[in-house]
């Protein structure tokens, strides 16, 4: 399987977007924060980040990456995803965000186990979470509704789990469309997620464009 090895903070400057991917860093020492802040006060050289006007496929191409940077997926279980998607009832791109949001490791991420998405994929990938009652390793492990995940006790005492509880409890980020049991340290995903409750800051028409090119 291949990976992106690329700085997470590059990612965002490079699409000019908060895509979330080191947790509270994201919120406290953000770079695209401080550009943001740069260009406010004016400083000499602020704001050069974008030095050519995208092209109409620019824009599309733009808008899939910062997607499938924010999933932590590569480009053809992507794809692939977004195929399944294609072939659901209903819009496209609303399903496609959609069967990103309810993969168990952002699940994981969102129930507030994790900080990050990529701190959330190693909780699954170790082994730490079951679904239904059974140990799932498999991070792409697609939840849906009525689905049960809990988390191993053996992790009920880990730093960033206890962290990542933590900041999700005080920005109040745990979603409606999840139920959580703090002393048992399970969740579950009571519906399909609406658009607005949805973590990715797409146009998915965007993306739905781009691969119909």
């Amino acid at each position: 399987m291949s990976r992106n090895t690329e700085a997470s903070c590059k990612k965002c400057r490079k699409l000019d977007c908060k895509l979330f991917l080191k947790g509270t860093k994201c919120y406290t020492n953000c770079v695209i924060d401080k550009l943001a802040a740069t260009k406010v006060r004016g400083a000499k050289g602020a704001g050069k980040v974008r030095r050519t006007k995208l092209s109409e496929y620019g824009i599309r191409l733009q808008e899939k990456q910062k997607a499938r940077f924010q999933s932590g997926m590569s480009e053809i279980p992507f794809r692939n995803m977004f195929d399944k998607a294609s072939k659901l009832q209903g819009q496209t791109g609303e399903n496609f965000l959609r069967l990103l949001e309810t993969r168990l490791d952002n699940i994981v991420r969102r129930l507030g186990f994790a900080v990050s998405l990529k701190t959330a994929r190693q909780i699954v990938l170790h082994g730490y979470v079951s679904v239904n009652g059974k140990a799932v390793n498999v991070p792409s492990f697609q939840v849906k509704p009525g689905d049960k995940v809990a988390l191993s006790s053996a992790l009920a005492e880990n730093t960033q789990v206890k962290q990542g509880l933590l900041e999700t409890e005080k920005r109040n980020q745990r979603p409606s469309f999840l139920e959580f049991d703090a002393e048992k340290m399970t969740g579950k995903l009571l519906r399909w997620p609406d658009r607005a409750e949805m973590s990715y800051p797409v146009n998915e028409q965007l993306i739905v464009e781009y691969y119909s090119k």
